[in-house]
């Protein structure tokens, strides 16, 4: 354990450029040796966030021995799991090996947990060169440490669930969050990727919190068979990049929408999001392939007069909710274990 002074914002780890923050930092120190108030921990799975599986797997075309490659480039060169084409990352999960005296996360050696801040600003050092990794999943088994600064987020992971499952859910658990913080009772919601990860738990999320109608679109009809149960109201199949065809149709379904929740991982659909949404509504951002200057100029151009958030990932409470709805809503829970055992 190292006694030199550091920053509970992981400051003391950047190594270049100098002065920034840890996410935006081009690469950080992963040394094991901890400062009084960080943790280690002994990875054993890693989850990139979908923006950058599906940048990866198709720049590679599904080559998993080239996506391998990537990733640990990536990590090697930048001490962390950051793609610099989409500029996301992920999260993990591993145990705990060492908590310093004066960290306030309240962790002990030998938890399991799941960390609640992203990859692009974790401190990283993969061992194990990614062998188990078959590269079809988002999901990487691995072997190394990781480093959370004092102002890192984490939880133990729950004893009734796969962690498979659980950090399924903990990696995506901000959207359902702030999604229920925003819808209202008789809101219309429209999720935009609702059989996805986050757009599931943003539908469920959205149900909860008593929206009259919940509209789900999704790319095609083997999505769309996905949600054929209480999770929506009603299914809108069509391209989320073209804006004039998914607000007709989401008009057709009932909308426009109070709130819409964008959780894709494409680019190109913030148009869309927009002219789904009725005037003095509200748009949630939840998609790291999201132009946010496509957004406000497209709302300016488009007279929409409606409020955008970014979906930031942290909500006070958002894991215990989001693991709350998977326990509690059968449907939700068989569309996870799918999507897992995929």
């Amino acid at each position: 354990m190292t006694t030199s002074p550091t920053s509970p914002l992981g400051l003391h780890r950047v190594l270049d450029p100098p002065g920034v923050l840890p996410q935006a930092a081009w690469r950080l120190d992963p040394d094991p040796a901890i400062a009084s108030d960080e943790v280690r921990i002994r990875v054993d799975r890693l989850n990139l966030d979908a923006a950058s599986y599906r940048q990866l797997r198709e720049t590679y075309a599904g080559d998993p021995d080239k996506i391998r490659a990537a990733v640990l480039d990536i990590i090697a060169t930048r001490g962390k799991m950051q793609n610099p084409v989409t500029g996301s990352g992920g999260m993990l999960t591993g145990t705990v090996e060492e908590a310093g005296p004066d960290s306030p996360l309240g962790l002990t050696p030998g938890q399991r947990i799941a960390t609640l801040v992203s990859l692009t600003l974790t401190p990283l050092l993969i061992t194990d060169s990614l062998s188990r990794w078959d590269a079809h999943s988002e999901q990487i088994p691995c072997e190394g440490h990781a480093i959370l600064f004092a102002r890192s987020i984490a939880a133990v992971l729950p004893d009734d669930l796969p962690v498979p499952l659980a950090l399924a859910v903990m990696d995506v658990c901000g959207a359902p969050a702030l999604t229920s913080r925003v819808v209202k009772k008789g809101d219309v919601a429209v999720i935009i990727g609702a059989a996805g990860k986050s757009g599931s738990l943003s539908a469920a999320a959205a149900r909860r919190s008593g929206a009259t109608k919940v509209i789900g679109v999704v790319p095609t009809e083997a999505e769309a068979a996905l949600l054929r149960n209480p999770l929506v109201d009603e299914i809108v199949i069509a391209d989320a990049r073209d804006p004039v065809g998914l607000a007709e149709k989401v008009e057709k379904a009932g909308g426009p929408a109070d709130v819409t929740v964008v959780c894709v991982d494409v680019a190109g659909c913030e148009g869309g999001a927009i002219l789904s949404t009725k005037q003095g509504g509200t748009v949630i951002f939840f998609s790291m392939a999201t132009s946010f200057s496509a957004a406000a100029l497209g709302a300016e151009g488009l007279a929409a007069d409606v409020t955008m958030l970014v979906g930031n990932g942290y909500v006070p409470g958002h894991a215990e909710l989001a693991l709350g709805l998977i326990r509690t809503t059968p449907a939700l829970r068989a569309l996870f274990d799918r999507r897992v055992e995929q």
